[in-house]
């Protein structure tokens, strides 16, 4: 396997999860490299459904070491609470999970920015999960951040807080909210930070050390490439790299250093939050939804919903270079008599093959649609790709040429057992 980078190939939420579970089997390490709490990987084992926010989800096979690196953000209380949730799942956690020293923290107080924030720009809103995650990052990039690093000294931890806490209850006040309690927040996060500190190390230099020994590595993406700060929707975009240069700046571990990048995409589209889609079908989503499909694992709310955009998941393999792909949900068009596919998108009179960098015109523009038809039968009982029928293989085909990547995993339900490898 080698070093592998993992990430989502349209607006996230493809199914990541399952894929980096199945993909475990052959890595020795599995690292988160960015986002928060504000992301999360569903995985099924038999009839038990865990949703895992930020431990990775290589956390669910045994003898697998999980890093959460340098470029997460942290709620310490909600990682305590995650920890404990799946400790109550049977799931043990000791010398398996590593939390980097150098990841920066969550708090309250950006909770409330974030919320505050979204209400401010009324119609304009973003659509945040409201997990403070953009303010904390913000102030990573502004350098007054506390780091996991503070989080375990105890004094040191306090005066910093102090500090931070009077700060934002200052800028909380200019927008009519209600302040923080010092000592509330204190309290809480002191706690989390006792029982954290276990596990808080310098990461990059285990993952140094671990690719000096010839390791396996897998880096597992969170949100999807439309989402990055850089290369997304902006600004409809959540606030870190999700595209692959992220996986080595979020991990300290060199681009050389990585072998190969696998692009997971649903065999349609989905998106939650606002923000351009050009191939969002109101009529598709309620397909989708009346099947008990496409809501969201970290908010519950239900995703919006379109045909697949080759324009962006082409787009997607030449940013992230994506070497291979992953298409999951295949089985939720089993029924369906006609398949869109968006080869192009028109704008002003105008074909255009790439997706443009303005959200504004990426909003005004009209797909460009083929049609495939449906295959109209089960595909969950498939564990070969024999067993599925020609005219599913012949979208799946066509999909993969149109994104510029070799097709080499397909998955037709959330099960382990149903993923098939070409």
């Amino acid at each position: 396997m080698a070093n592998t980078i993992l990430i989502g190939a349209q607006w996230g939420d493809e199914g990541k999860g399952k894929i980096i579970d199945v993909l475990t089997e052959q890595a020795d390490i599995v690292v988160r490299t960015q986002g928060g709490n504000n992301a999360g990987h569903t995985v099924y084992l038999g009839p038990k459904k865990y949703v895992l926010h930020l431990v990775p989800s290589g956390i669910l096979r045994k003898r697998k070491t999980c890093v959460i690196g340098n470029g997460v953000v942290i709620d310490p209380v909600n990682l305590v609470g995650e920890i404990d949730g799946l400790e109550k799942l049977g799931i043990r956690m000791g010398s398996n999970l590593l939390i980097s020293e150098t990841a920066h923290l969550v708090f309250p107080y950006h909770r409330e920015l974030d919320a505050q924030r979204e209400v401010l720009k009324g119609k304009n809103k973003i659509g945040t999960t409201k997990r403070g995650i953009g303010p904390a990052y913000g102030d990573k990039a502004a350098r007054t951040g506390l780091r996991m690093i503070d989080l375990i000294k105890p004094d040191l931890f306090a005066e910093k807080l102090r500090a931070k806490i009077r700060e934002n209850n200052e800028i909380l006040k200019a927008f009519g909210a209600k302040p923080l309690s010092y000592k509330k927040v204190l309290e809480a996060y002191s706690e989390a930070g006792r029982r954290l500190q276990p596990f808080v190390s310098n990461t990059v230099v285990y993952l140094h050390q671990a690719c000096q020994a010839g390791k396996n590595i897998l880096f597992e993406g969170a949100q999807g490439t439309f989402l990055d700060i850089d290369h997304g929707t902006y600004p409809y975009v959540t606030s870190s790299n999700t595209t692959a240069g992220g996986a080595c700046t979020g991990s300290g571990v060199p681009p050389h250093r990585m072998d190969s990048v696998v692009g997971v995409m649903k065999a349609y589209t989905t998106r939650v939050g606002e923000g351009p889609f050009p191939t969002e079908n109101n009529e598709f989503a309620d397909f989708l939804h009346n099947l008990g499909r496409e809501f969201g694992a970290t908010t519950g709310r239900p995703r919006r919903c379109g045909w697949f955009d080759a324009v962006a998941t082409g787009h997607a393999t030449m940013v992230n270079g994506i070497d291979e792909i992953a298409v999951t949900n295949v089985d939720g068009l089993d029924t369906l008599d006609v398949i869109r596919v968006c080869v192009a998108y028109r704008h002003g009179g105008e074909r255009l093959d790439y997706v443009p960098a303005d959200a504004s015109v990426l909003a005004e523009c009209e797909p460009v649609y083929v049609e495939f038809p449906g295959w109209k039968c089960d595909t969950t009982k498939s564990r070969r790709w024999k067993d599925l029928p020609p005219k599913a293989r012949s979208y799946l085909n066509a999909i993969a040429e149109l994104t510029g990547a070799h097709l080499s995993i397909v998955s037709v339900g959330p099960a382990r057992e149903q993923t098939l490898f070409l």
